[in-house]
């Protein structure tokens, strides 16, 4: 297999992210004190490289909205310093009037290849993020995304289950850009009408042509790294999507919460069959992402 790229990772300064500052806020992958520090380049690389990574993509960690600037400067610097390429998520406020500002200082930025606005909302307020659920159904939010084409950035789309009709319908709204589902669509109820209700909502999400599936984060809501439940996950976005629509993501340091790299990257190998490896460990996020462009 050709080398491994990371299409969703972190490496932060802790002085930089309000979340990490002050009092401990509620997260939705839990108590998180081992990782209120910083989590720099070098760290990052010595969990990655054992396992054969040689490219990866950092999405942005939400650093205080008016410092996304700050943020993509940070990791280019990163990733100089370290001589490892990566290439990044932005931030960017999609409720904005005209979005097209912000893009145009990004898009001045050679490492950014897309942007991310967290559209996530739960009733358990501990999983809620974004101010209402149906922020995709947003006219201005629609627009503002469609810009994203002009400037050819992607976008990592983050909703639950019960927000995939709406998040199908931003996708059909703007056909010219790609969409990354995050975390393969945030699985969270196992029960089964909770499986049943996020399967239906990754049918309507594989339905539309522009979306990806990124397989990250799968430990979030069980706080482990449990193979079986990899391997669920992976072979329902698989067998929907297809291998030439999946890629592979750490989602460290938070994974770092429960688990190793190498485990994870074993985990995570171990679910999807060999077939399909170079395109959801290697040549999907290239594509998706312009990697080496």
């Amino acid at each position: 297999m050709t080398g491994l790229v990371d299409a969703h990772f972190h490496i932060w300064r802790q002085a930089d992210l309000p979340w990490l500052m002050g009092p401990m806020q509620p997260r939705i992958f839990g108590p998180y004190e081992p990782i209120r520090r910083d989590y720099p380049v070098e760290e990052y690389l010595a969990d990655c490289r054992p396992q054969g990574c040689t490219e990866a993509v950092y999405v942005q960690a939400n650093w205080a909205p008016n410092r996304a600037l700050d943020e993509v400067r940070f990791v280019a610097e990163s990733a100089r310093r370290a001589a490892f390429p990566i290439a990044t998520v932005a931030y960017a406020d999609m409720l904005a009037a005209d979005i097209r500002p912000q893009l145009d200082a990004l898009a001045a930025e050679p490492s950014v290849r897309g942007v991310r606005m967290q559209l996530h909302w739960h009733e358990n307020a501990l999983y809620r993020f974004a101010p209402n659920p149906d922020l995709a159904r947003d006219p201005l939010v629609q627009r503002n995304t469609a810009r994203l084409s002009d400037y050819g950035f992607s976008f990592d789309l983050q909703v639950f289950a019960s927000q995939m009709a709406g998040a199908a319908e931003l996708a059909k709204s703007c056909p010219n850009v790609t969409f990354v589902l995050q975390h393969a669509g945030m699985l969270e109820d196992l029960t089964p009408d909770g499986i049943a209700a996020w399967r239906d909502g990754m049918k309507l999400l594989a339905a539309c042509p522009n979306i990806v599936s990124k397989l990250s984060g799968l430990g979030t809501f069980i706080r482990r790294n449990d193979a079986a439940h990899v391997a669920f996950i992976a072979g329902e976005t698989l067998a929907l999507f297809g291998a030439e629509r999946c890629l592979f993501g750490s989602n460290f340091p938070i994974e770092k919460l429960w688990t190793s790299y190498a485990a994870l990257v074993e985990a995570h190998r171990a679910a999807v069959p060999a077939a399909d490896h170079d395109h959801v460990f290697n040549k999907t996020a290239r594509r998706v992402y312009r990697l080496g462009q």
